[in-house]
């Protein structure tokens, strides 16, 4: 009696055993499918596996193309209907956002410089229309109503474009892997690159001269007086770089990377550089605008780029006021700027060396310029800027 009970103990253990293993056996062959199906699946994150690109940038690509989800999908060559529509949403945002800069800041600025000419010219009645905008040009009325104007509409565009395209402005300043050496290296990289844009700008201002084109800016009248200076230099050394890294680097520079990074750096650039309504500044905002965007990529935030924007912008105006001191100081500062874009030329090309611009895939081709220009707002922007560049540039 007592052998068959432990006869049936044993084998219960037995079955027991094999239940265990058999369990065992059936999870380990559920986790392998698991990760073979997983494995078939291309990284939503990463769906076109470029290895040049900067994949803490990306967002997540299932949001414009939902199939990429399906085990064993792989994206084709040429976007179907969802994607190019999805892609085209961003490019409608991006163009739309500088369409609704531009007219803003143009349309109000008129409004309220016609409104303070007719309180000046009531205030005094004896002066003529050119001697009271003289007058506001001089003292800090323009500089500070061009300043209130940009910095509403800059900051207002950026943040509309983040809530229309569902981007976090937190994510905007999560910096990683950037200290003090980055900061020294990238702002000598950003003199170097304004020293070329000087020397291009020479060149084109010689080529204009000879068909009696002006392409200079001429600031001769503009904030003499000491708070129009002070108000200046606000804005260009803190204002301006703050806000324009917020419209160009934090909301236009996502918006437009969501299929092809490389495509999202120049595309910002060239838009940075029509901002500015004149060539010599065109030449430096689009040759700095890649290596800011470049940079933002890098370290997925816009605080490096804000901070080489500053230091560019306080440079050049801080080279403007002491070169008026006298020819000896401007010699001076002629040669420290020679010398400091040596030094800015050697560590861009150490710079380049280690961190290229990302390439684009055959894939990424056809999910970039294509469908941008398929998108009215994004062409509506470019023809209006550069349509107003040359306005500007002709009425001289």
């Amino acid at each position: 009696m007592q052998d068959n009970i432990d006869t049936e103990k044993d084998s219960r253990a037995e079955i027991a055993a094999l239940s265990h293993e058999v369990y065992r056996l059936t999870k380990k062959i559920q986790d392998m499918e698991q990760k073979q199906l997983n494995d078939s699946m291309p990284d939503k994150f990463d769906p076109f596996d470029n290895p040049t690109e900067y994949k803490g940038f990306n967002t997540d690509y299932s949001r414009i193309q939902p199939r990429i989800t399906e085990p064993g999908y792989e994206l084709p060559l040429e976007p179907d209907y969802t994607e190019r529509k999805n892609l085209r949403k961003y490019y409608n945002i991006g163009g739309g956002c500088l369409l609704f800069q531009f007219i803003g800041t143009v349309g109000l600025s008129m409004i309220l410089i016609r409104l303070i000419m007719s309180v000046l010219g009531y205030m005094h009645p004896g002066l003529a229309s050119r001697e009271l905008y003289d007058y506001a040009r001089g003292s800090s009325i323009l500089v500070t109503l061009n300043m209130l104007v940009y910095l509403m509409f800059n900051i207002f565009t950026a943040f509309l474009g983040m809530k229309l395209a569902k981007i976090k402005s937190t994510s905007l300043i999560r910096t990683s892997d950037f200290g003090f050496g980055h900061a020294f290296q990238y702002c000598f990289i950003g003199l170097f690159i304004w020293t070329v844009s000087l020397y291009i700008t020479t060149g084109l201002s010689d080529v204009f001269s000879k068909y009696d084109i002006d392409i200079l800016i001429n600031s001769e009248g503009l904030a003499e007086t000491i708070l129009g200076k002070v108000m200046s230099n606000i804005y260009t050394s803190i204002i301006a770089p703050i806000t324009e890294e917020l419209l160009f680097r934090g909301m236009l520079l996502r918006v437009l990377s969501k299929g092809n990074q490389r495509f999202a750096i120049f595309a910002s650039a060239f838009f940075f550089g029509l901002a500015h309504g004149n060539i010599p500044q065109f030449m430096l905002a689009f040759l700095i605008g890649i290596f800011l965007a470049h940079i933002t990529m890098k370290h997925g935030s816009i605080i490096p780029s804000i901070i080489v924007h500053m230091f560019i912008n306080t440079f050049s105006t801080v080279m403007g006021a002491v070169s008026e001191i006298s020819t000896t100081v401007s010699i001076i500062m002629y040669f420290l700027l020679v010398i400091g874009a040596i030094f800015g030329a050697i560590l861009f090309f150490v710079f380049c060396a280690d961190d290229r611009l990302p390439q684009t895939t055959p894939k990424q081709t056809t999910r970039g310029v294509y469908i941008a220009v398929s998108s009215l707002p994004f062409v509506a922007a470019v023809v209006v800027n550069v349509a107003y560049g040359v306005y500007s540039l002709l009425s001289k």
